[in-house]
């Protein structure tokens, strides 16, 4: 396994001075609950949007609050890291939970978690700066990408709510369902005077995306 750690290393040019660090930020809970990536990945979730937020203020000096903000959206997001985990093979070097002594494939969603529980390794092992080269290695052609401005489902919703009805969309959870490493969300959204349209996803803020996105056809029709 260790072997396997150093390939990784040399992949993303970092070679780490605590090993257990690496091994913890692609460790999902099904695997060990002890020693999983969930506060890696709390720490890296917000190094990342510090990076990005901080890269974009210096790209694009003459834009206001709104526009950056989108941009952020579009380059921290699940799918975003998902995309960029995969560009290094992360998958390839997570551990999880085998079932009666098979492996068992490893979801998006795990994948995208353990990118940024990477990053929050990096920073503890490595400090700011050398996480800083790292995180904009990697989104360097994704910020340049950022030109164009990609607006989500969930802000078009909340967009078209305010200047429609002067009121935020309501987001309500139904039902959280299936095993602890592998959970269902059922959330709806509703406007204002409207039916709630529902959607299911692997996390909250994937329900409520793909239930706005339901909504945001229904509007359409």
């Amino acid at each position: 396994m260790d072997s396997n750690f150093l390939k990784l290393q040399k992949k993303i040019n970092i070679r780490f001075n605590d090993l257990n660090l690496l091994k913890k930020s692609l460790t999902h809970k099904s695997f060990d609950s002890i020693n999983s990536y969930e506060k890696l990945e709390f720490l890296g979730d917000r190094i990342l949007g510090l990076v990005i937020s901080e890269k974009l203020l210096e790209i694009y000096p003459e834009e206001n609050e709104g526009s950056l903000d989108k941009k952020l959206a579009s380059l921290v997001n699940k799918k975003k890291c998902l995309e960029i985990a995969k560009s290094i093979s992360l998958e390839n070097y997570i551990s999880v939970a085998k079932k009666k002594g098979k492996e068992i494939k490893i979801e998006d969603k795990i994948i995208s978690d353990a990118c940024e529980a990477l990053i929050g390794a990096i920073y503890l092992d490595k400090g700011l700066l050398e996480t800083k080269r790292f995180i904009i290695k990697l989104w360097k052609d994704h910020l340049k990408a950022s030109k164009i401005t990609y607006i989500d489902a969930k802000t078009k919703l909340q967009e078209y709510s305010l200047k429609k009805f002067k009121k935020l969309p309501i987001y309500k959870l139904i039902e959280n369902s299936g095993p602890r490493h592998k959970p269902i969300f059922n959330v709806a959204v509703r406007l204002e005077n409207s039916k709630f349209i529902n959607a299911k996803g692997n996390s909250k803020k994937d329900a409520e995306q793909k239930a706005a996105t339901l909504f945001m056809k229904s509007l359409e029709k």
